[in-house]
Order: structure tokens, then C-alpha cells, then sequence
């Protein structure tokens, strides 16, 4: 147990003890001393801790854990914390622990992103195979489902140009290379997520080339980027300019309230409309 004011201290000194992984909880949590602590993607937290936060390690066996107490409780910083106890970890499957998590996600009734270990819905024309990864992107996240939304909308892609701008996964890339994009470049600043990207078009037997972002040249069709509002403002001027004449530009990873600034930020370029709307997060679009 910690107060706010030590949760990063004590954070930082259970990491340096050799902790596998490092958690916070508000202590209060369910209680009518609760307090809601949001923060936003992309942005710092609005707070280290709650006033009573729960500060949980990970240690590869009782012994480390048990000696990283007793170390923690000599530390001047440690005062007005505690130690509530040491417990061992129950057994588990967690590779099925883990996969009971990713269930099939519907982008519409006809399409959907399914993980390997499950079968498709019965309704289901077009999947998607993905399992989760490093790279950002399996379809459970508004702004993705989004973005395969309006591929999906848009019906076929024969004969078009498509540039996905931040692919992570590579997730957008191949929505549009099932519904008939012939010519797709995915680019990502992460060599991990081009590595992805890769590994995932193979597995669902699409074509496409993954690569860092200077691999992405010329005029596009549609060029697609779920990328966050900061970093989407800064690379108006280069994503507009791989729009061809009369070509669509989606953007995503922008919350509603950060419309305007996105508008404003395109305006020079393109008029930016917002096109759909799912849990605070909106999807902005803009015909070239």
C-alpha cells in the first residue's frame, strides 16, 4: 500500500528488485472512497496514483518477492507505505486464460476479425485472421473498427491505390486488400509493426507491401491513418500529399472533442468531416 505521493518511488524500486511486471490499483476501489482516474492516449497520466494505491509486483518465484519486501520496508521512502502480504501465483493455463479474452469482434454483420483459435460466425463473408501482438491493431478498439467500417462501406476496392499510414498490425492494409485493393503500401515508423504487418497479410493470404513510411510514394487512392490527433496534425501537409485528385482521406485516433482541432489543423489541404462516431472516439474523412 501506498499514498500517491510514493507510488512511482516504490514502482520504480520493485522494477530495480528484479519485479516482472509492476501494477497500480486504487486501494478504495468499490468503496464509497472510489475516485475515478482517467487519462488519455497518447497523454501523461493526470496523476501518479490514487490516494490509496495498491502497488502490485510480479516476482519469478516467493523467495525474490519475500526479499524484496524486507528490502523495501528499510527504505526511508518506504514510510506511511506497507507491505500487505506475499502470495504465491495459483496455477493456470494462461495461454487459454489469455485467448478467453479475444473473442470474434463484428465490424458489420458480414465481417469480422477472428482470432486462429476460433471459428467464424455462420454469417460471416469476410474474415479477418488476427491473433493479438506487439503491434497495435486486433479490431477491438473503436477507432480500428471504425476504419474497417468505412472499408467496408465503401464495397469494392478494384483497381485502387492504398496507403495505410501507421499500419501497427497492418489490420486496415489487409481489410482493404480482402475487399479488393490490388495495390497496398503499409507503412510504420516500428520495425516490429512492418515485421507484423508482414507476418499477418501472409497469414490471411492478402498481398501488400509493408515498410518504414519512406517507402510510400506517389498518389494514393485512399490513404488510411489511425494514428493519434497530435501526431495526425503534424503530418497533415505529408498524408495530404499522397492523396491523388479525387481520393479519400480517413483518420482515426481522435476523440470527439478534438474535432475542431483537426479540421483546422487539414483545413489548408482538405475539409475534414466527421464520418462516424463509437465511445468518445470519432472517424474523419475528406474527399480530395
Amino acid at each position: 500500500m501506498a499514498p500517491e505521493d510514493r507510488v512511482e518511488t516504490v514502482s520504480d524500486a520493485l522494477d530495480a528488485l528484479d519485479a516482472l511486471s509492476v501494477s497500480v490499483e486504487d486501494a478504495d476501489a468499490q468503496t464509497d472512497a472510489e475516485q475515478a482516474l482517467f487519462g488519455e492516449p497518447g497523454m501523461p497520466p493526470p496523476k501518479e496514483g490514487w490516494q490509496r494505491s495498491r502497488v502490485i509486483a510480479l516476482f519469478a518465484d516467493e523467495a525474490l518477492a519475500k526479499e524484496a519486501a524486507s528490502v523495501l520496508a528499510l527504505q526511508d521512502f518506504f514510510e506511511g507505505c506497507a507491505v500487505l502480504g506475499v502470495a504465491p501465483v495459483p496455477e493456470q493455463d494462461w495461454v487459454r486464460l489469455t485467448q478467453s479474452q479475444f473473442a470474434p469482434v463484428e465490424i458489420t454483420p458480414e465481417f469480422w476479425i477472428v482470432p486462429t483459435w476460433h471459428e467464424p460466425p455462420e454469417q460471416a463473408k469476410q474474415v479477418i485472421r488476427l491473433d493479438p501482438g506487439l503491434a497495435f491493431g486486433t479490431g477491438t478498439h473503436p477507432t480500428t473498427r471504425m476504419c474497417l467500417r468505412w472499408i467496408a462501406r465503401q464495397g469494392a476496392f478494384a483497381d485502387q491505390r492504398v496507403l495505410d499510414y501507421g499500419c501497427g498490425s497492418g489490420i486496415l492494409a489487409i481489410g482493404a486488400a480482402k475487399f479488393g485493393a490490388p495495390d497496398i503500401d503499409a507503412v510504420d515508423i516500428d520495425e516490429a509493426a512492418v515485421s507484423s504487418t508482414r507476418l499477418n497479410a501472409e497469414a490471411n493470404g492478402v498481398r501488400l507491401n509493408a515498410g518504414l513510411p519512406e517507402a510510400a510514394k506517389g498518389g494514393y487512392d485512399t490513404v488510411l491513418a489511425n494514428i493519434l490527433a497530435t501526431p495526425l496534425k503534424v503530418l497533415a501537409p505529408l498524408l495530404r500529399s499522397h492523396v491523388a485528385p479525387g481520393g479519400s482521406l480517413v483518420l482515426a485516433g481522435i476523440l470527439e472533442r478534438q474535432a475542431d482541432e483537426l479540421k483546422q489543423a487539414y483545413a489548408p489541404y482538405a475539409a475534414l468531416e466527421v464520418s462516424d462516431s463509437e465511445d468518445g472516439w470519432i472517424l474523419m474523412t475528406a474527399r480530395c
